[in-house]
């Protein structure tokens, strides 16, 4: 049997459709519902769903107030807190293209994104860096949230494949690339329910990552709201060791975070609390067996691990109904046609590592690369996406890494993700990155990098009884902490460079 899944095709998309007005549509059923929690360890911010669709009908009102047309962009600099989904959401109402970018960046940064991309606006939070001589108006934060009050400007519908958003993604040669997403994405979330997170309108959803990113935007804010649950958000500043005490305090039923948030908080005790909870949902990087393990014996509850990327985010996922088993990452979603390819292009039989590829036809995936004003579609029957994965005989696929970020060692291909899960459960290592680092001219060896009070001795001897012997480290480097992305992914560009410049 080949790699392929060939599911029934999801119902399509409503014509004509506007994102924001799907995702706020319980406003017209439960108004009074709370729609959104900005958490603190002081108390929350209330909004319900009839006030904050008012509001964002007020801001799409602002936005066209101050000269925008149909289809400019809107270059996002805010952090966590109500004026982002008011800024994203406004833009989409009124026609606009929202841009958000992670409130980190550096002014040098933010310029280069702005040259992609020409933004007509820039809405910008206080103390976010701004472009080194800003391309066009800026709006503070106050004067965004003045436009709640205005009359509400009515849904700007259209054709489901129009472009409703951008956001980057890093490129291979570490160049942000702009990613184009029609509205119609947000419709192709339903395929999620079932095959991952499961979420009903009566849960209260917690999501512990920046609101920029794709993964806290879709599951921490339009899925819930799109069946009338309740989101909730931590506020700027709130560390991961408060966030057990505020899912106990505020009901929360389903938690989503990457990994390294998971690690963090199970740091400070494997004994949580959290009677309402129902699941852990997991994305951004590979879940080690292990965390999973140790969130279960932790939580009574599991963790439900998702493979996404910027460009479509997630398509295959454990949920519910149908966990993942151990060490695979999960099942394609219902309605999605996934492959694992060989270097012909074709899927491989079933059991064989190849390229995780998602079908073109797929409602979820982007529109295509935004460059100079135009965007760039895709071309081929598949997406491919860049991780290495096995399908096995009933459907689950395990995921091997990124295929930049795959390992050589003896002539075999390692997976990074193989050796970090493996390397986890050894006593005294609270982080680590599988690197292949050159130690001469021709040769290259792998190194792991990890955090942590564990000794090299001891590190060996985990080595040596978990990982067969091509696939152990040669070398042992510890460090304060593992660097990451904006996104809390393991930065392995950064590990590499930060290597060669040492030598």
């Amino acid at each position: 049997m080949l790699s392929v899944t060939d599911t029934k095709a999801p119902a399509p998309c409503p014509a004509p459709f506007n994102l924001a007005r799907h995702v706020l549509a319980a406003a017209a059923d439960r108004p009074d519902h709370v729609a959104l929690q900005v958490l603190r360890p002081a108390g929350a911010e209330r909004w319900s769903y009839g006030r904050l669709a008012a509001a964002v009908q007020g801001v799409a009102t602002g936005l066209a107030r101050e000269g925008l047309r149909p289809g400019d962009r809107i270059l996002l600099r805010l952090g966590n807190g109500v004026a982002f989904p008011l800024a994203f959401l406004g833009a989409v109402a009124g026609g606009f293209v929202p841009v958000p970018t992670a409130a980190g960046l550096t002014a040098g940064e933010v310029t280069r994104l702005c040259a992609q991309i020409r933004p007509a606006l820039i809405v910008a939070g206080s103390g976010a860096a701004l472009p080194e001589t800003p391309p066009c108006p800026v709006l503070g934060e106050a004067a965004l949230r003045g436009f709640e009050g205005q009359p509400g400007r009515d849904w700007v519908m259209g054709d489901p494949d129009r472009l409703a958003y951008i956001v980057f993604t890093s490129g291979t040669s570490g160049t942000p690339r702009a990613v184009a997403h029609a509205h119609r994405t947000v419709w192709a979330r339903r395929m999620m329910r079932d095959g991952w997170h499961a979420i009903g309108p009566e849960d209260r959803v917690m999501h512990a990552g920046a609101l920029n990113w794709t993964y806290t935007l879709g599951v921490g804010l339009f899925d819930p709201w799109a069946v009338g649950a309740t989101a909730l958000i931590p506020a700027e500043g709130v560390a991961a060791e408060q966030l057990p005490l505020l899912a106990r305090r505020f009901d929360v039923t389903v938690f989503a975070a990457v990994p390294g948030v998971y690690r963090r908080i199970l740091a400070h005790g494997d004994g949580l609390a959290l009677p309402r909870l129902r699941h852990g949902l997991s994305a951004g990087e590979r879940l080690p067996p292990a965390l999973r393990a140790r969130w279960q014996a932790a939580t009574g509850t599991d963790l439900h691990e998702a493979m996404g990327l910027s460009e479509c985010s997630t398509f295959l996922s454990s949920s519910p109904a149908r966990p993942a088993p151990e060490g695979a990452t999960g099942y394609p979603q219902p309605g999605r046609r996934v492959a694992v390819l060989g270097p012909d292009g074709a899927p491989v039989p079933r059991g064989e590592p190849g390229l995780l590829a998602v079908h073109r036809s797929d409602p979820g995936l982007f529109l295509g690369s935004w460059e100079s004003e135009t965007i760039a579609p895709i071309t081929g029957d598949w997406f491919q996406t860049g991780d290495m994965a096995i399908m096995a005989e009933d459907g689950a696929i395990t995921s091997l890494g990124r295929a930049d970020d795959m390992l050589t060692a003896g002539g075999f291909r390692v997976s990074p993700a193989e050796i970090e899960g493996a390397m986890a459960a050894c006593p005294g290592v609270t982080a680590s990155a599988a690197v292949e680092l050159p130690v001469k001219a021709d040769t290259t060896v792998i190194a792991l990098i990890y955090a942590g009070e564990a000794g090299e001795r001891a590190l060996r001897a985990h080595a040596e009884a978990h990982l067969a012997r091509y696939k152990q480290p040669r070398l042992y480097l510890r460090r304060d902490a593992i660097p990451q992305t904006a996104n809390g992914k393991i930065n392995r560009r950064a590990l590499r460079e930060e290597w060669k410049a040492s030598q």
